[in-house]
């Protein structure tokens, strides 16, 4: 339920931290989260590396275009409608299905403008209820059907705190436990805010194997 900011805010907020980080840190590697065309242009010229978009280019129809042009990777994520409205958008015939048919447009879309370095997000809370979650985490082998890296990115989310009755700020062990059982699916990467734990986990995951 978030406000939308304007474009011209969206900028004043975000261009400063980026040419600061850069300056700071000339290797970093920075991803903009952005469904504006404008937005990922300007970041990406002042020392982005990579564009996430929620909407998969849905949201501006001018996003795919400047990917393309800007010839970074681009993260397309699934999701209807907008984040002010999506949660009364769960309603799904086969909800894995849609999701892979979803992806499946997007990236043909991506494709037409000249996009090959794809990554897609399946979205966790994002016009799905607390169940469907679930539901993608335990059909998450239908998302290598696309052949595309897949990002996750539950951490710390709602559908964790929700399902354990807990407070938001109590969410790190369930965090854990659901990157756990996902990288046994292997995701390609993991969005996460906790970065020691989850090298933690690969760490001693790897060593089982």
């Amino acid at each position: 339920n978030a406000e939308f900011v304007s474009e011209v805010e969206e900028i004043k907020r975000l261009i400063p931290i980026v040419k600061q980080l850069v300056a700071t840190f000339p290797m970093i590697n920075l991803s903009v989260d952005t469904f504006r065309a404008n937005v990922a242009k300007e970041a990406v010229e002042h020392g982005v590396a990579i564009v996430n978009d929620i909407s998969a280019g849905v949201l501006d129809e001018k996003m795919l275009e400047t990917v393309a042009n800007l010839k970074v990777p681009y993260i397309m994520m699934h999701m209807k409608g907008t984040p002010q409205n999506m949660q009364g958008l769960t309603d799904y015939k086969d909800l894995i299905k849609d999701v892979v048919y979803y992806f499946s447009e997007r990236i043909h879309a991506a494709r037409n403008h000249g996009i090959s370095d794809l990554i897609i997000d399946p979205g966790f809370g994002f016009a799905k209820t607390l169940d469907e979650n679930y539901e993608i985490i335990r059909n998450f082998e239908m998302l290598h059907l696309l052949e595309k890296p897949i990002m996750v990115g539950v951490s710390r989310k709602s559908m964790i705190y929700t399902k354990l009755k807990l407070e938001a700020d109590q969410a790190l062990n369930g965090t854990t436990v659901l990157n756990t059982f996902l990288f046994s699916k292997k995701p390609a990467i993991f969005r996460v805010h906790d970065v020691q734990e989850m090298n933690e986990i690969r760490t001693l995951i790897n060593s089982c194997l």
